[in-house]
């Protein structure tokens, strides 16, 4: 059962909610991701100390994440169109296998044990780490984009693996693209535009999923889906969106991806040690 905090410590938890929605809303704008790899680490440290079982809390902390990124990504797309041309061509080949990959990958996350979920954003952190630190202008696939199958199989697989990991899929979308010589700011604009459509399917299934434990969740909870964590971390990212899509056209190509490799690193790093304590 989650545990009574004293006022003192709940006003700490609230600030850092808040700072991690301010740092969700500019990396967002600035990598053209929904957030979820930003916050998913940070709400499952604030819900440990609220006393949630780990055996929900990352399910929780996903769930959230999710229902963030939807609000999150719009504001995040919608700043980028109007600074870099979006490719619509490719949100139109993807849109139907995204959403039937995120259908799949929410059924099974809704069956999965917390360790899978931990185990799928490490391997999520360790690869986009590894292409976006160490990758070369030579490690392309292709100088154009696939034939129609290709992307939708790619399609499918950025919605499936969203809902184990709790991101809007923008991050691996815009890897993808780039391995096909897709210019950086072009592929950051368009993946941003991904996030919702893959954040409300997926949504919605955290909080069918999580109807049956909520004796085991926090209050004000919607299945796993956090109301306080949504208002404070998804309200603050939604303001600090454009902020972020700003700054992107200020940083270099190689910046930019130094920069979230660096992020990714960092936090699959931490639920190593996570996975390595269990």
């Amino acid at each position: 059962m989650v545990q009574a905090i004293p006022l003192e410590h709940l006003l700490w938890l609230s600030g850092v909610l808040l700072v991690a929605g301010l740092a969700t809303g500019i990396l967002a704008g600035l990598f053209g991701i929904g957030g979820g790899a930003i916050v998913v680490p940070v709400l499952y440290e604030v819900f440990g100390a609220v006393g949630v079982d780990d055996s929900e809390r990352m399910h929780l902390s996903v769930g959230t994440a999710l229902a963030i990124i939807v609000p999150t990504a719009l504001r995040s797309y919608f700043a980028h169109r109007r600074r870099t041309k979006i490719d619509n061509s490719i949100m139109r080949q993807w849109a139907v296998p995204l959403v039937a990959g995120v259908v799949a990958g929410t059924l099974l996350a809704a069956v999965s044990p917390d360790v899978v979920l931990k185990i799928a954003f490490v391997l999520f952190a360790a690869l986009m780490s590894s292409k976006l630190l160490f990758g070369r202008d030579h490690w392309v696939l292709a100088d154009t984009l696939p034939g129609r199958l290709p992307m939708a199989l790619y399609g499918f697989g950025i919605g499936a693996s969203a809902p184990l990991i709790g991101i809007s899929g923008g991050g691996i979308a815009t890897v993808v693209l780039t391995l096909y010589r897709v210019p950086i700011h072009t592929a950051i604009a368009t993946s941003a535009g991904l996030g919702a459509l893959i954040a409300v399917p997926g949504t919605i299934g955290y909080i069918i999923s999580g109807i049956p434990h909520l004796d085991d969740l926090p209050p004000f909870s919607l299945g796993y889906v956090s109301l306080p964590g949504l208002v404070l971390v998804g309200g603050i990212a939604t303001l600090a969106a454009p902020l972020g899509a700003r700054l992107a056209h200020g940083f270099t190509r190689r910046q930019l991806e130094v920069g979230f490799g660096l992020y990714l690193l960092i936090v699959g790093l931490r639920f190593v040690v996570a996975l390595i304590v269990e």
